[in-house]
């Protein structure tokens, strides 16, 4: 039970508004009986004395009785919830029957006490009672103000689902985000979801129902709506369920935002999107179809070599610099004209109202030259170029997507034949972009079923003449064209990715033919097999493990496999190369550099990486034998290798002469035509066993 109250606790103001002195008596000596509140009580005895007063809101609650005189209380409770009074206001009266306590409690009163009855436990509850729902009231309207501000604060539009009447409230803000007036929109729920874009429409119902189903805590789904003028505008519409007591929603209540800004511009350059691109191609195409004479074009642009930036530098110095590529390239075109980026380090740029296709070529150039000067990043300069491609509204198009298709083939063919240029799309690149992804998925399919092989090309020792080695060599056994060479598949594997599943797999099968010769037949101790290593392999970070579970799972000691890394894969991965080199040496497996002399030849980079070898690229072979050929670079090739307790292998031998002069520049071994093509693993097999010395 609680105690008295403290006599420090101020006591409750009440206002008895009554021409009748003796009720006045009769409440002063109620409210003294109540002995756990303190109250001081006023009296007005007239109607306009309690209007006054009420009106000076100096009380915590109203004791009002019906009978004013000629005036009645039911009119002054009336009076005082018009001029905006929240304080409980108690009708008192001496009449009988419901209509008089209906009638007031229906204009606002907090209570009705029929005075025949009344003591002071009624009063008492009925006062804490009126104050603590008067309490409740005010906080739920001040939660709803804070709500409603906040609401309009955002500028979201609201709306409120009945799912038992299935009607919805939308506000005034919600209807004119679509561009309609107060009365223009229904109450019905097709209000909403017949305007959802249609590929949009599924992914809603069905987050709208997981919700309901008690499946997510919240409601949340982004989707395009159609507004008034026949566009879509991007909304994030998030909301709650109401749910009774077995847990049924009753009830979805929420906000809308509109997201189209966000949508429709890059977050990082603040140029258009993809999104907005295309939607403003597809204005000018329209345009375009409609007047003959108007002319655009699109540029698509590739960063050159971006990759390395973010590798090297990192990804923050690489946003920058995509940051500083967006401003150069809205100084190259006009007011009109649109440049956005298009994800990762592509950009396109949208040429209205031109002449010709000089007009697009003379912005090409512009753009080469603006991308020309080096860009300062955090105190570094960094040069980059890019590819570009162009495609003209002239050639007839029907999508906004086509025509960026065919400027992207465009700058593919401009990255293939050397970067930093740009290439005009014609018909012939379209045929050789569908040669090319019907390549690409054929080329998923090899993979899946394994459709490569394995050929090996003998490497002779130049001191005892006998085969020391082998080089597995991958073909593509096409199912309709029959063996395909590596110059034709690699680079599409490369840039596909699938270089890292088809690596896999010649990998394990090379590792696991060298176990099999080396079971059955009588292998030297030395005798190697060398695989070729792509640098996107180099990339991944698991690649150690990868050549470790092949070992493992083929039971090849690892100094029987040595890995061909050309120049380049190593220099552009520099720091994370010489870190996973070593992993492998630690192994025990030899690596070997390809192609030396044809790529960076850095040679201060050779101190840091565990090279065993270096293997001589067949160009300089080539002019071994050819009148006035000069050897000097073979034979520094040889001299470094020798200084740095590393071997020579020369390859593409193919005459004798070339193998004299390979001897006498002191070169430890040699492959080529001269010794033996690729072989199957068969044909190697019995070379292998034939123990021939050359």
């Amino acid at each position: 039970m609680k105690g008295p109250p403290a006599m420090t606790d101020p006591p409750l103001k009440v206002l008895l508004i009554d021409d009748d002195e003796d009720d006045h008596v009769l409440t002063r000596d109620l409210l003294v009986g109540i002995g756990r509140q303190r109250f001081r009580l006023d009296w007005a005895p007239s109607f306009d004395a309690g209007l006054a007063a009420v009106r000076r809101r100096e009380h915590d609650v109203y004791l009002l009785d019906y009978h004013l005189g000629e005036r009645n209380g039911l009119e002054l409770l009336r009076q005082a919830i018009a001029d905006g009074c929240r304080t409980p206001i108690i009708m008192l009266t001496g009449l009988g029957g419901h209509e008089v306590d209906l009638e007031a409690m229906q204009a606002g009163a907090a209570d009705y006490l029929a005075k025949g009855s009344l003591d002071a436990p009624l009063l008492e509850r009925s006062i804490r009672h009126s104050l603590e729902r008067a309490r409740t009231l005010e906080a739920l309207r001040e939660s709803e103000e804070r709500y409603s501000l906040a609401a309009r604060g955002a500028n979201d539009g609201l709306w409120d689902w009945d799912l038992r009447s299935d009607e919805v409230y939308f506000s005034p803000r919600w209807k004119t985000m679509l561009g309609f007036g107060e009365s223009e929109i229904s109450n019905r729920p097709e209000e909403w979801l017949g305007r959802v874009h249609p590929e949009d429409l599924e992914r809603l119902r069905s987050d709208l129902a997981r919700h309901r189903e008690g499946l997510t805590h919240h409601f949340e789904n982004e989707h395009r709506l159609m507004h008034r003028d026949g566009s879509f505008r991007w909304m994030l519409t998030r909301g709650l369920a109401v749910r009774g007591r077995d847990g049924k929603a009753y009830r979805l209540a929420g906000s809308q935002t509109d997201t189209t800004g966000r949508k429709v511009y890059d977050g990082l350059t603040g140029l258009p999107n993809r999104m907005l691109f295309l939607d403003r191609l597809a204005s000018s195409l329209a345009r375009a179809k409609r007047h003959p004479e108007f002319l655009f074009a699109v540029l698509f642009l590739d960063l050159d070599r971006f990759k390395l930036v973010n590798d090297s530098l990192g990804h923050a110095l690489g946003d920058q610099l995509l940051i500083e590529v967006a401003r150069r390239l809205e100084g190259c075109v006009r007011l009109g004209d649109t440049v956005a980026r298009m994800g990762g380090d592509e950009f396109a740029i949208l040429l209205e109202e031109i002449r010709d296709i000089s007009d697009a070529t003379r912005v090409a150039s512009r753009v080469h030259e603006a991308l020309s000067a080096p860009c300062a990043l955090d105190g570094r300069e960094v040069f980059t170029s890019a590819s570009v491609g162009i495609a003209m509204s002239a050639t007839g198009y029907e999508s906004p997507e086509r025509v960026v298709q065919d400027a992207d083939t465009a700058m593919y063919r401009a990255k293939s034949v050397g970067k930093a240029r740009f290439e005009v799309f014609d018909e012939a690149m379209r045929e050789r972009a569908l040669t090319r992804l019907r390549l690409e998925s054929d080329l998923r399919r090899a993979v899946e079923r394994e459709q490569f092989e394995l050929l090996y090309q003998p490497i002779v020792s130049l001191a005892s003449g006998r085969v020391l080695g082998v080089e597995a060599l991958a073909r593509w056994r096409h199912p309709d064209r029959g063996l395909i060479l590596p110059d034709e598949f690699i680079p599409l594997a490369e840039e596909t990715g699938l270089i890292v599943p088809i690596s896999d797999q010649v990998l394990r099968e090379a590792c696991r033919q060298m176990g099999s010769w080396i079971e059955h037949l009588p292998l030297d101790a030395s005798f190697v097999v060398s695989v070729n290593v792509s640098g996107k392999q180099l990339a991944h970070g698991d690649f150690p493990a990868r050549i470790a579970y092949a070992l493992q799972a083929t039971g090849l000691p690892p100094h029987r496999l040595k890995l061909e890394l050309t120049e380049s894969a190593i220099v552009e991965n520099a720091d994370s190369a010489a870190a996973l080199l070593h992993q492998l040496r630690d192994m025990g497996v030899g690596i070997w550099l390809d192609d030396f002399g044809t790529g960076y030849s850095s040679f201060s980079h050779l101190h840091h990486f565990p090279i065993d070898t270096l293997k001589i690229d067949s160009s300089f072979v080539n002019k071994l034998d050819q009148w006035g050929a000069k050897p000097e670079i073979t034979r520094t090739i040889v001299l470094l290798a020798h200084s740095l307790g590393m071997e020579a292998i020369a390859e593409g031998v193919e005459t004798a002469s070339q193998r004299e002069r390979l001897r006498e520049l002191g070169c430890d071994s040699v492959q080529g035509f001269l010794f033996s093509a690729p072989l199957t693993a068969q044909a190697a097999g019995e070379l292998i066993a034939g123990a021939r010395v050359w």
